[in-house]
């Protein structure tokens, strides 16, 4: 398979998408490292070549960041991972902007309140980033847990789909 890798910039720095031949993103991330994105997917699922060009998702990319934040909602993603894995990502783009969840509450939704642990593995194995929003997911009390692309990204963005106005744009 051939991928196309994409770079823009945004109000929060270079973002980078790595999308198949079928536009589906397959990892993206705040970086213009392209090595750190081939790298957030497993070995057996990085693409054989990869060739930098455009992108139809880089255009939600700049949607979202000019104040649309469901233009990332309709971007298709690839994803490869176990039934629980699936079901969490597939739960993560449920997570309404502006309303993130604790990694309990996350917990609860996937149907095992419990598994707190296997929820945070979830969000931390998360490729797609910002399409799969696991940004949105915090610890109990508010803290932000961890995000692979910074804590500084993952405020921003949390503040900006809360809509406020200061962090717009």
């Amino acid at each position: 398979m051939t991928a196309i890798i994409q770079t823009l910039d945004t109000p929060d720095g270079a973002f980078t998408l790595l999308v198949d031949a079928d536009d589906r993103v397959l990892a993206s991330g705040w970086t213009a490292d392209a090595d750190a994105i081939l790298t957030r997917l497993r070995a057996a699922d990085r693409p054989a070549a990869v060739r930098t060009g455009e992108t139809d998702a880089a255009a939600a990319v700049a949607a979202y960041y000019d104040g649309d934040l469901a233009a990332i909602d309709s971007v298709a993603v690839s994803q490869h991972g176990t039934a629980m894995q699936q079901a969490g990502w597939a739960a993560l783009r449920r997570i309404a902007p502006g309303r993130p969840l604790t990694y309990a509450e996350f917990a609860a939704e996937l149907g095992s309140p419990s598994a707190v642990r296997a929820a945070a593995s979830i969000c931390a194995r998360n490729a797609p980033a910002l399409f799969v929003p696991c940004h949105r997911v915090l610890r109990t009390g508010g803290a932000l847990g961890g995000f692979a692309w910074g804590l500084d990204v993952k405020r921003r963005l949390l503040d900006r789909e809360a809509g406020v106005p200061a962090l717009l744009g």
